[in-house]
Protein backbone atom coordinates (compact mmCIF):
# COMPACT_ATOMS: atom_id res chain seq x y z
CA UNK A 1 0.00 0.00 0.00
CA UNK A 2 1.65 3.44 -1.02
CA UNK A 3 1.90 6.61 1.30
CA UNK A 4 1.82 9.00 -2.04
CA UNK A 5 -2.14 9.03 -1.95
CA UNK A 6 -1.61 10.68 1.18
CA UNK A 7 1.04 13.15 0.82
CA UNK A 8 -1.55 15.88 -0.67
CA UNK A 9 0.74 18.47 -2.47
CA UNK A 10 3.79 17.95 0.38
CA UNK A 11 7.42 17.16 -1.58
CA UNK A 12 10.25 15.25 -0.30
CA UNK A 13 12.95 14.16 -1.80
CA UNK A 14 13.43 10.41 -3.55
CA UNK A 15 14.86 9.02 -0.82
CA UNK A 16 12.44 10.19 2.35
CA UNK A 17 9.69 9.55 0.07
CA UNK A 18 11.67 5.86 -0.08
CA UNK A 19 11.78 5.24 3.71
CA UNK A 20 8.60 6.78 4.45
CA UNK A 21 6.46 3.98 1.88
CA UNK A 22 8.46 1.63 3.29
CA UNK A 23 8.24 2.29 6.75
CA UNK A 24 4.59 2.98 6.37
CA UNK A 25 3.93 -0.63 4.46
CA UNK A 26 5.84 -2.37 7.45
CA UNK A 27 3.47 -0.56 9.92
CA UNK A 28 0.67 -1.09 8.71
CA UNK A 29 1.62 -5.06 7.94
CA UNK A 30 2.89 -5.27 11.61
CA UNK A 31 -0.98 -3.87 12.18
CA UNK A 32 -2.69 -6.30 10.08
CA UNK A 33 -5.80 -5.92 10.24
CA UNK A 34 -6.43 -3.20 13.06
CA UNK A 35 -4.43 -0.40 10.55
CA UNK A 36 -6.79 -2.12 7.31
CA UNK A 37 -9.70 0.32 7.82
CA UNK A 38 -9.28 3.86 5.89
CA UNK A 39 -9.68 6.26 9.15
CA UNK A 40 -6.80 4.18 10.48
CA UNK A 41 -4.69 3.87 7.78
CA UNK A 42 -5.20 7.24 7.22
CA UNK A 43 -3.79 8.21 10.22
CA UNK A 44 -0.50 6.22 10.02
CA UNK A 45 0.23 7.73 6.77
CA UNK A 46 -0.12 11.12 8.26
CA UNK A 47 1.99 10.44 11.48
CA UNK A 48 4.75 9.13 8.96
CA UNK A 49 4.70 12.25 7.09
CA UNK A 50 4.49 14.56 10.50
CA UNK A 51 7.85 12.40 11.35
CA UNK A 52 9.47 12.96 8.25
CA UNK A 53 8.65 16.91 8.11
CA UNK A 54 10.00 17.34 11.61
CA UNK A 55 13.69 15.40 10.48
CA UNK A 56 13.08 11.67 11.48
CA UNK A 57 14.59 9.87 8.26
CA UNK A 58 15.25 6.26 7.84
CA UNK A 59 12.80 3.27 7.71
CA UNK A 60 13.70 1.81 11.44
CA UNK A 61 13.50 5.19 12.89
CA UNK A 62 10.17 5.69 11.29
CA UNK A 63 8.97 2.07 11.83
CA UNK A 64 10.23 2.29 15.52
CA UNK A 65 8.12 5.80 15.99
CA UNK A 66 5.30 4.94 14.44
CA UNK A 67 4.39 1.22 15.98
CA UNK A 68 5.55 3.32 19.77
CA UNK A 69 2.56 5.34 18.56
CA UNK A 70 0.38 3.08 17.85
CA UNK A 71 0.87 0.39 19.69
Amino acid sequence: MPITPFLASQAFDPETLRDMSAAFEAVCEKLGPIIRRDPATETVAKFIIQLAQQGVHGVDPLIEATLKEFT
